[in-house]
């Protein structure tokens, strides 16, 4: 037997132990009453005892059944126990009666009496009980053959029994009209009982068929009871009690037991059953020959007769010709029925061949041993082979070997499901076609004759297209490395398959520095052939059973997996070179349309510990990957644990920040701009501060380093750039609000905003925010000084430029922050509309201890003085400092030397007085051409005056508006709600 042949050949279900102890039990009931009926029960009144009521009993038990199984059921077949309920009621009756008169009145049973009426109503239930049992025909014709059939039965056994018994019965004898109509009513009843048993024998349904068979079983056994007892010679010799009885016992005890064994029948017939094979069905034989067999029975009855010399009787002559008439009527309805099926089995066998030869599926029927016994001709087209080629081949060698042990377990699976349950099944596995290759096919598959049919149709283009979907899914378009969800199923992967616990797998985070500026100098397309180059790198930089995938812009990655040694600085020493190679190996230089570009590459190293998901060793590797950008770019850092908390540090304060503007902790504090010259204030600039819950105002160095913001760690993540936004923009709106206020108050001193260059270019404040702001609060336009600070030389300035001079239109300053502190400034300096430099705070703390600072610094104001652009200078916190600056051609300045920030009280009254005296400084050594010199009163030099210092004046309006100066012996006016706070 072949594999495949096996797969259909299944063992046939077994009965279960349960129906088994029930049937024996039965049997040993039954053969129990049976040995005493024959060694008569061991006197003659308990035989009659046993004969009248044991039957009363037995039947009773049968109607009792019946009817309980009735009321729990539910169906179309609820009525026929009921009709078998009511059948076995009279029996039970009937026998009742006769034990009455024999064995409690002790007399004969009369001639007529109440117990025949009872037997005689015991088979009109039990017919009209097997008649809704049977399968009802679905038209005319099959009710007029049902007619028939019975009538062929009944007729034939009726003719038999009268010229056997029945004759004899009917000729009066000296008996009553009352007792010969009984006489014949019994066998009459029977014949007919016996019709409609045969009758629904062969028509029954398939439902609840154990049952069926035990009740026709029971009452064949009573109906072949009955017909003895109707024998004369049986009827004069019968007492109760005897063989005869045990019949009749048995029969109603299988009629009790008849509709319990459907419970049992039902779970049988559920489960699969053993496929037969093909051939012609001996049930649909029998019920074709039936009728012709009771003919039979019939004619050779009335030939039995003529050959013995009898007179033929004329019941018997007109019961065979009505035989014989509904034998020819029976077939020619049976011709017509054949010819009209055979014109329709025709058409539809030419309908399905059309359907079959002209599907573009091909169409097999494989037999229970596994050979292909048709094909249908769409083979060719299909599979490249001839339907006669296949036709007869086994159906195992068609299929590719690594796909037959999955297909014979899914058909082994289909086989042993319930039909009603699972009619079909699909399988998809590979085909051989005729020039040698494998296609992809999917068959639907269905039973037939304890074989399959298979539906099948080439789904090969199908198959590709859903391997270049899942790959495009799973790859990136441009570099084809794995994408980032590929990435991630593999880390996954190596973390939870069989080397989960090889130490050295880690994950490295990639990404290129500098590549932006390719994109805005050379172009995206440039860009993109550059990814490319550089994912050719990576992918011949990695060992072969590693992972190389790019995560998205230039950000790449890389899967290294562990080698199983023990030693963890070898693992570390051999991840390390390996990111060092793909740092070497990325940032060659590029040749990309015909230029030469170069780039860095930052890479984070992230080790597998045990127990780590994958989002946690990548968020690790992402977080050693930015801190290789913040420490200077083009290196590779190893992930520690303090990584994790400075993040989590950084999340908390800017959570913390968040709150803060929206729940309005922000507080704006001015710092005057004095003239040098005459010390009269001609500026304020605003200064936002922090109110923490401890109460301490951070200044923004401060709470911008505190939250990376200020400082630039590599992420420039979207949220810090969204919150500084936020936060320039309501410095500007509260500076320009405030600036307004105390123009209607009087002071109508310019208020200086410092905005980042980025947010202005970047239109993170949108281009008609400072116009919006100056028209609703009706502050002139003139005294608005925007400062730029956070040039980067890199970015391009013309959108900055064009912003600026728009706002210059408008009558806006533009002051440019950090003059002097590289090229960015320089550069900012040359191509952007300028009003004013703030010199950088570098140049102001180091213009007194280095020579080269004062002349750099003296050099800056040259140029500034040149282009005709007025400088401030930030940070002077001493008068030396001042008088050096002031020396140097510095026109403004803004410091301690004068006050530190106000708030809006302390701002107004320094706004009243007007001016700030001038310090003087002390006599000291200061760095001049190189060399030391001591700064000197006016009076003593011919350098411009430098105030020296002492107490302080402080000017302040009399009663009469008047001004007039009293020395204070302290330090200048200073804001006393700003408490210094250490770095944090």
């Amino acid at each position: 037997m072949s594999a495949w042949a096996a797969v259909l050949a299944r063992p046939g279900a077994a009965d279960g132990g349960a129906g088994m102890l029930h049937q024996l039990l039965l049997t040993l009931v039954c053969a129990g009453y049976a040995a005493g009926s024959v060694l008569g029960w061991g006197s003659r009144e308990l035989a009659t005892i046993m004969g009248d009521f044991g039957l009363c009993a037995a039947a009773l038990a049968a109607a009792v059944s019946c009817f309980v199984y009735a009321r729990s059921c539910s169906g179309p077949s609820r009525p026929a126990w009921y009709m078998f309920a009511a059948s076995s009621l009279m029996a039970g009756l009937g026998n009742g009666v006769w034990g009455w008169y024999e064995v409690v009145r002790g007399q004969p049973v009369p001639p007529v009496s109440l117990a025949d009426f009872c037997f005689l109503l015991f088979a009109p239930p039990a017919i009209v009980g097997l008649l809704v049992l049977a399968k009802r025909p679905v038209n005319r014709a099959g009710w007029l053959c049902l007619s028939l059939d019975s009538w062929l039965i009944a007729g034939s056994l009726l003719t038999l029994s009268w010229s056997l018994a029945l004759a004899h019965t009917a000729s009066f004898d000296g008996e009553s009209v009352a007792r010969t109509a009984l006489s014949l009513a019994y066998p009459l009843l029977d014949i007919a009982l016996v019709s409609v048993v045969l009758a629904v024998h062969f028509r029954r349904s398939s439902a609840n068929r154990s049952a069926v068979n035990t009740a026709i079983g029971a009452l064949a056994l009573t109906v072949l009871c009955d017909a003895l007892f109707t024998s004369p010679l049986l009827r004069q010799q019968y007492n109760s009690g005897q063989p005869l009885d045990a019949g009749w016992f048995a029969g109603s005890l299988l009629l009790a037991y008849a509709p319990w064994a459907s419970a049992r029948s039902n779970a049988e017939w559920e489960r699969p059953r053993r496929p037969q094979p093909a051939g012609r069905p001996i049930a649909n034989s029998l019920t074709a020959l039936t009728p012709y067999l009771a003919a039979s029975v019939c004619v050779l009855g009335i030939i039995y007769n003529v050959l013995n010399g009898r007179a033929v009787d004329q019941v018997v002559l007109f019961t065979g010709c009505t035989v014989v008439l509904a034998l020819v009527v029976r077939q020619a309805i049976m011709l017509m029925d054949n010819i009209t099926l055979t014109q329709e089995l025709a058409q539809k066998e030419n309908h399905f061949r059309s359907l079959v030869q002209g599907s573009s599926d091909v169409i097999m029927i494989a037999a229970p041993t596994g050979v292909l016994r048709y094909v249908s001709p769409a083979a060719s087209g299909v599979y490249g082979r001839d339907a006669e080629e296949l036709t007869g081949s086994e159906l195992a060698s068609l299929i590719h070997p690594e796909d037959l042990g999955s297909v014979v377990h899914e058909v082994r699976r289909f086989l042993a499901a319930a039909p009603s349950q699972e009619p079909t099944t699909r399988i998809e596995c590979r085909f051989r076609s005729g020039n040698g290759d494998w296609l992809n096919v999917e068959s639907t598959i269905n039973r037939h004759h304890g074989g399959l049919i298979l539906n099948s149709r080439d789904v090969t283009e199908r198959v590709r297209l859903q391997a270049q979907l899942q790959h495009n899914a799973e790859h990136d378009p441009l570099t084809d490395l794995p994408n980032r969800a590929l990435f991630t199923h593999r880390v996954r992967q190596a973390l939870g398959g069989r080397r989960r616990t090889d130490p050295g797998t880690a994950v490295l985070y990639i990404d290129l520095d500098g590549f932006k500026a390719v994109n805005d100098t050379v172009g995206h397309q440039a860009g993109d052939e550059l990814l490319v180059q550089a994912a050719r790198r990576l992918q011949e930089s990695v060992r072969a059973g590693d992972v190389a995938a790019r995560l998205g812009g230039d950000e790449f990655a890389a899967l290294i997996m562990g080698d199983g040694g023990p030693d963890q600085a070898a693992h570390e020493y051999r991840v390390h070179d390996i990111a060092e190679r793909l740092r070497i190996a990325l940032s060659r230089p590029y040749r990309v349309q015909g230029t030469e570009v170069r780039v860095a590459a930052s890479i984070g190293v992230a080790f597998a510990e045990p127990g780590i998901s994958p989002g946690d060793l990548m968020r690790n590797a992402d977080l050693a990957m930015y801190r290789a950008k913040s420490a200077g770019k083009n290196r590779v850092e190893l992930y520690a644990p303090q990584m994790q908390a400075d993040v989590a540090r950084r999340a908390e304060m800017a959570t913390r920040l968040r709150t803060a503007l929206k729940d309005g902790e922000f507080v704006l504090l001015h710092q005057p701009i004095v003239d040098v010259n005459n010390g009269r204030v001609t500026a304020v600039s605003a200064q936002p501060r922090w109110r923490s819950a401890q109460g301490i105002l951070f200044t923004p160095a401060e709470f911008l380093r505190v939250t990376g913001t200020g400082q630039s760690d590599g992420r420039g993540g979207g949220e810090d750039a969204a919150r500084s936004a936020e936060l320039s923009r309501w410095t500007l709106e509260e500076a320009i609000r405030q600036a307004a206020r105390r123009r209607r108050a009087g002071h109508g001193v310019a208020v200086s905003v410092r905005l980042p260059a980025s947010q202005l270019a970047d239109r993170a404040i949108p281009p008609k925010t400072v116009e919006s702001l100056l028209a609703e609060h009706g502050l002139p336009s003139g005294s608005l000084i925007i400062e730029l600070s956070e040039s980067d030389s890199r970015k391009p300035l013309e959108d900055l430029e064009h912003r600026l001079m728009a706002l210059r239109r408008l009558g806006v300053r533009i002051a440019l922050d950090g003059f002097g502190s590289g090229y960015a400034a320089i550069n900012a300096l040359r191509k952007l509309p300028i009003d004013l430099v703030k010199l950088d705070q570098s140049l102001v703390e180091g213009v007194l201890e280095s020579a080269r600072l004062y002349k750099i610094t003296a050099g800056l104001l040259r140029i500034a003085s040149d282009l005709g652009t007025q400088v401030m200078a930030e940070g002077v916190d001493l008068p030396e400092q001042l008088a050096a600056l002031r020396a140097m051609g510095c026109t403004h300045a803004q410091g301690t030397v004068f006050c530190g920030p106000l708030d809006e009280h302390r701002l107004r009254r320094a706004l009243t007085v007007g001016d700030y005296p001038l310090p003087r400084p002390e006599p000291r050594l200061t760095a001049r051409s190189g060399v030391l010199a001591e700064v000197r009163p006016p009076e003593q030099r011919s350098e411009p005056p430098a105030l020296v210092g002492g107490a302080m004046p402080v000017r302040y309006s009399g009663s009469h508006g008047t001004r007039r100066h009293e020395s204070l012996a302290h330090t200048p006016l200073r804001s006393n709600n700003e408490t210094p706070v250490p770095p944090t």
